[in-house]
């Protein structure tokens, strides 16, 4: 059987984090003596990285986003999993696709140490060969570096790479690295201008897809 590098997204691929988000964005708001924004609102804000995310939630006012920054850093990161969930069937796939053979990796650009105590937390670190995140390169996605640096460090070509997300930063970074990409549709970003090689439903199609018989 062909085996494939896939790399994931984490936010809206493998984990529901909007309620922590969320949390953590309006105790932030809070300490501003701001009122708490509808969790729709601040999902909405998700998938282009934290300092973006805390620049849309303060849009409006003149708080600078340096400070907002610090203050709603050790906000998330108290509140990390509190209700963070994996998606269905995610525990399961990956530890399918991992014993076929399949080289799994993480892009997300969510802040590294983040990412990793979340994947830490639901015991599934170990199968991933690579994790970067905010802080592991210069740029975030859509910048390809992330994927660039991954297909390297695992000796895979981008013929056999795979970027799997749920919003047009993973998709255009698939791209620009001249991999296929895949568009979760239950995930909360959108495809943008964006043209995904594949969309899917539901994590488990990934493995029909990856099973031999579609590639």
């Amino acid at each position: 059987m062909k085996t494939n590098l896939l790399i994931f997204d984490l936010d809206g691929t493998l984990v529901d984090s909007r309620k922590d988000l969320a949390t953590a964005v309006n105790l932030m708001r809070r300490h501003f003596k701001l009122p708490p924004l509808p969790l729709d609102t601040i999902t909405g804000y998700v998938g282009n990285g934290v300092r973006l995310l805390v620049t849309r939630a303060l849009q409006g006012t003149t708080i600078d986003i340096n400070e907002a920054l610090e203050v709603q850093a050790p906000l998330y990161r108290a509140h990390l999993y509190d209700e963070t969930t994996l998606y269905p069937g995610v525990l399961e796939g990956l530890n399918r696709l991992h014993r076929d053979g399949h080289t799994l990796a993480v892009a997300t650009n969510k802040p590294v140490d983040a990412c990793v105590r979340i994947l830490d937390h639901f015991e599934i670190t170990p199968l991933f060969a690579n994790v970067m995140g905010g802080g592991s390169t210069p740029n975030l996605k859509p910048d390809p570096e992330m994927i660039e640096l991954i297909m390297g460090a695992t000796g895979r070509t981008a013929d056999v790479t795979w970027v799997i997300g749920d919003n047009y930063t993973d998709l255009e970074c698939a791209r620009r690295a001249g991999a296929r990409s895949i568009f979760l549709n239950y995930g909360y970003g959108e495809t943008g201008a964006e043209t995904p090689t594949l969309r899917l439903d539901a994590f488990d199609e990934l493995l029909r897809l990856f099973d031999g018989t579609r590639q």
